[in-house]
């Protein structure tokens, strides 16, 4: 990291090259937040370096990009395979697919009617 002074506020901190990749690769598995902890500053200040180095968006949002694809071609090789649990995910998410809700059918009431001596049993 170096520090850059800028008109007169807090240095600005740069990644370099190889942290840049570093964010590429982790941004498959932490949050911006943990990333930021990664490097030791705050969320803020890393939300604020993508916005100003398209480096460092670029590699969070390529490393991001590459992870969703590789979960992606798994769970279609699951779901073609025949992980129906896999298929159904799939189709619900990337096809629109949704169960329909059964209607509400109209049950005739239930009556149960007991004889005295069958009360009488029961009360025994």
């Amino acid at each position: 990291m170096t520090d850059d002074i800028d008109s007169g506020g807090r240095p600005s901190i740069e990644l370099d090259q190889q942290q840049v990749q570093e964010v590429e690769t982790l941004a498959a598995v932490l949050t911006q937040d943990q990333l930021a902890d990664y490097f030791g500053f705050s969320s803020r200040t890393f939300r604020n370096m993508m916005k100003r180095d398209e480096r460092v968006f670029s590699a969070y949002k390529k490393g991001r990009a590459k992870a969703i694809g590789l979960v992606s071609q798994s769970l279609l090789a699951s779901a073609t395979r025949g992980n129906t649990t896999a298929a159904i995910f799939y189709l619900k998410t990337q096809a629109g697919w949704r169960e329909q809700e059964s209607e509400a059918q109209d049950l005739p009431p239930v009556v149960i009617n007991l004889t005295t001596d069958a009360a009488d049993q029961a009360a025994g």
